[in-house]
């Protein structure tokens, strides 16, 4: 893999950036002390903006190293507050596989706009990083993120049953991936 660290990426209705520890307040107000947005998730609900500018001062402390991919989700129509958060949770080198994970405020729901950032972060990792394997999975009870990895080329690889535990506790993880044959073969 060609690290390159987390870039800026612009879409169309996006421009997902590094976070900055001046995120903090947007951050907590528009997703992290939302315990529905982290219903399905593996961290709790930020008690206090404090929580999310200590966490933010460890991610940006994190940019310098080349492999470290973590971006705020920045929606253009709303000036430069970030809505949400998209990354590589997990990579293997030897397979030359990352992992996403994300989330997005809840007033930015059902909007095309995680389907737009994930879409983004494939084109990234696999024309420029060169990932053989992008990978992300949800509980089998959120549906809804299994549709936005569908939405982007993702194929469902199956159900691990019991295999992980998020804020609902022990819970079925659905795998979904999409690999470099599939996205550079040619679509019909």
């Amino acid at each position: 893999m060609k690290h390159t660290g987390t870039k800026i990426i612009e879409t169309d209705r996006l421009i997902l950036r590094p976070f900055r520890v001046e995120d903090a307040q947007a951050m907590y107000e528009n997703w992290a002390s939302d315990s529905e947005v982290t219903r399905f998730l593996t961290w709790p609900a930020h008690g206090s903006p404090e929580v999310t500018r200590e966490i933010l001062a460890s991610w940006v402390a994190q940019y310098t190293e080349n492999n470290y991919y973590h971006w705020a989700i920045v929606l253009k129509e709303n000036g430069d507050q970030p809505i949400g958060s998209i990354g590589a949770v997990e990579q293997k080198e030897a397979t030359e596989m990352v992992h996403i994970g994300y989330c997005i405020g809840r007033r930015w729901w059902r909007r095309g706009i995680t389907s737009e950032a994930l879409q983004a972060l494939i084109r990234f990792f696999m024309e420029e990083v060169g990932v053989n394997r992008v990978e992300a999975r949800h509980d089998s009870n959120n549906p809804n993120s299994g549709k936005v990895m569908e939405k982007c080329g993702m194929r469902q690889e199956g159900i691990l049953r019991q295999a992980d535990r998020n804020n609902q506790g022990i819970c079925d993880s659905c795998m979904h991936a999409i690999l470099a044959e599939d996205y550079f073969s040619p679509r019909v």
